[in-house]
């Protein structure tokens, strides 16, 4: 199943309606992290006379093409005194232009680098400290009162700390050069100064991130993210999937980054480095030492927690009770036209990976220590860019990734891409291009078009066959297959007035459960189709309407149905300091593989995405206040109604009733 959501960045007082692009469910989680990261940069733009390669590569609706058209444009032409000569770049479209006016501000050129100096540093920084805390409305089961006797046969029937969710971040930025932060999060249910929790805060992190200092192209200590190549090694990054734009699949890897996020898992803790060799040579190296959490039995480590929650007894006896050890170094050669390197991983924990055996984990990771190593490639020629990647892990198992791009004008790319991940290969920190969250199982081809010909439009078509030679987790049987078909198509009349349109289908094989008890394999089909459309009064008024169906079932065994209608309507005024967005969804769905899924209007830093299946209703209404730029103030008010039910949800996170509500607030000062 997919998901499909707008991105929506704020960047001060402005909304920035991003891309829409869809994903599996089981990606959702480090969407959280991914939003984190784009709304940091909204939030602390790049000057765009002095743009560096490095820092567009962090946009990931920027295709490689046009990244070296933006930089030739700002050579040959800066001092850039206007936005407006973004459409000046060749092959800038006016939708990827209003993207990208977010992330960009107008500045003066340096007429030289500045020496660092520690006297600068600390006289012209920029800091923010900002803190959130979420109130739900309602009582969830984990929370009620148990007798004593109940919590002793049952004690994950209660959470053991508060249902209020707070987080406190600390950022230090100076000439985006030195960069350091920290940030604390207790999640619901977590106790706080009390009982296994005496540190206060469930998770701490810290980082300090140095950029351009000498020769050094980057130093991490702290908490950070690697990526290199095109993920099938090591990828901790920003993996945008097959979903959203056909350029953004050729991007390889940023190297080492800052790990800004609340998320508990996906990240590095220890030291790394980046070392200019020569102009056109970088060397990295970098290694990890971390806790992490996991179920262990008879010291075998049976699965990995990634949720990052502990509030419940069985999440205690998970926490922090393995370590991992992780060293890996990369050299890159980046020209002009071409650009290569190699990449290399040790991954060791301290126990065992031994998941319970099941047919579809047979070749999933086992053992203690893992290794990798890659080449990726990437050059260009004339019209066309190709590009890959292959690795090696320590068992001999082979994946690889491999495209052509063929532009024949700067504004249309026609895409194809090629995979093939052995069902053997084993990579723990590996990510890439597929229909799989794992990279291991699959043979794949992708063909895609990307096109802006027609003016103010923007086409993006693809088809994408893959096949799996062994079973899968809810799929019984070796050798399946299944298909998926995408069309999209954009339409920007102006700055005020967007239009999005769009139509998938996929056919995937799963397992399908018979009234007589009998298991079998049957394709499951599902279609999706949106339309969605933007009116802009000004840059402080807008409203947004959509519609969204669904369409799921086995072939041949009938199908459920799906539906969604949303509006949003953001309101403001340049001369009042205090900002709306209110918005309200109608749904109903036939069950839950029919759910639909509701981008709304969210907090800085907070990416507010539900799920909903049955009949109801939605609202939710946040404002802002700004004083100057010193100090922002948010609150949100959320409320669902359901009307097929009286019970929400299951577990320890029911409520009794058909209604659910839940406050937020959110407090940044900047100076």
């Amino acid at each position: 199943m997919s998901c499909i959501f707008i991105t929506c960045l704020y960047s001060q007082s402005d909304i920035i309606e991003w891309q829409e692009m869809s994903v599996d469910d089981e990606n959702i989680a480090s969407l959280f992290e991914q939003y984190e990261e784009l709304a940091e940069i909204a939030e602390n733009p790049f000057n765009f006379n002095t743009l560096t390669k490095e820092q567009l590569e962090q946009l990931p609706f920027l295709s490689d093409r046009l990244i070296e058209n933006i930089l030739y444009y700002v050579y040959k032409y800066s001092p850039i005194v206007s936005m407006s000569e973004l459409l000046g770049v060749e092959g800038m479209d006016w939708q990827t232009r209003k993207f990208l006016e977010h992330f960009i501000y107008i500045g003066p050129v340096k007429e030289k680098d500045e020496k660092f100096s520690f006297k600068r540093m600390m006289k012209y920084n920029r800091q923010e400290l900002t803190t959130r805390v979420d109130i739900p409305l309602n009582q969830k089961a984990g929370y009620a009162d148990y007798p004593d006797n109940v919590l002793i046969d049952s004690p994950n029937k209660k959470y053991y700390g508060s249902s209020l969710y707070n987080n406190i971040r600390y950022r230090f930025e100076y000439n985006k050069q030195v960069y350091f932060g920290l940030t604390a999060e207790k999640d619901p249910g977590e106790p706080f100064f009390r009982l296994y929790n005496k540190k206060g805060y469930d998770f701490y992190s810290a980082y300090l991130f140095l950029q351009n200092i000498g020769r050094f192209k980057s130093i991490a200590i702290g908490n950070y993210k690697a990526s290199f190549g095109y993920g099938l090694v090591m990828n901790m990054g920003f993996s945008m999937g097959k979903y959203s734009s056909s350029s953004s699949l050729r991007r390889t890897g940023q190297g080492i980054s800052k790990y800004t996020s609340t998320g508990e898992y996906n990240y590095f803790q220890g030291i790394a480095s980046t070392y200019r060799l020569s102009k056109r040579w970088d060397a990295t190296l970098f290694y990890s030492f971390r806790n992490m959490d996991a179920h262990v039995e008879n010291q075998f480590i049976k699965s990995l927690k990634t949720d990052g929650y502990h509030r419940l007894y069985k999440d205690i006896e998970k926490k922090n009770t393995i370590y991992n050890n992780v060293i890996g170094s990369n050299l890159t050669y980046n020209g002009k036209y071409v650009e290569y390197g190699l990449t290399a991983v040790y991954n060791c924990f301290d126990k065992v990976l031994n998941p319970d055996y099941k047919e579809y984990n047979r070749y999933y990771p086992r053992g203690k220590d893992f290794f990798n190593a890659g080449a990726f490639y990437k050059f260009f020629l004339k019209k066309f860019m190709i590009s890959g990647e292959t690795a090696i892990d320590k068992g001999g198992a082979i994946a690889t990734i491999n495209s052509v791009c063929y532009s024949p004008t700067v504004d249309t790319d026609i895409t194809l891409i090629n995979r093939y991940y052995d069902k053997r290969y084993q990579s723990i920190y590996a990510s890439s291009f597929g229909e799989n969250s794992r990279i291991q199982n699959e043979t794949g081809v992708y063909l895609g078009l990307e096109t802006s010909a027609i003016r103010n439009t923007k086409l993006l078509c693809y088809v994408d066959y893959f096949y799996f030679s062994w079973k899968r987790y809810r799929v019984d049987m070796p050798g399946t297959s299944g298909i998926e078909g995408v069309c999209q198509l954009s339409y920007s009349h102006s700055n005020s007035l967007s239009m999005l349109i769009k139509y998938s289908v996929k056919n995937k094989a799963q397992n399908y459960s018979a009234d007589e008890g009998e298991k079998y394999v049957f394709p499951y089909i599902r279609h999706r189709a949106r339309y969605q459309v933007n009116y802009s009064l000004n840059d402080n008024n807008s409203v947004k309407f959509l519609a969204d169906y669904t369409n799921t079932g086995y072939w041949g065994q009938g199908t459920t149905n799906g539906y969604l209608v949303s509006a949003t309507a953001n309101l403001g005024h340049e001369a009042f300091p205090v900002k709306a967005s209110v918005s309200g969804a109608w749904f109903s769905t036939d069950d839950y593989n029919s759910r639909v899924y509701l981008y709304e209007p969210g907090l800085l830093y907070a990416f507010s995405m539900s799920s909903f299946y049955g009949k109801g209703t939605r609202a939710a209404l946040k404002l802002q206040y700004n004083y100057r730029k010193f100090l922002m103030l948010q609150a949100k008010l959320g409320w669902t109604h359901y009307t097929d039910r009286n019970i929400i949800s299951s577990g320890t996170e029911e409520i009794q009733g058909n209604n659910k509500a839940d406050i937020q607030f959110q407090l940044r000062i900047k100076w």
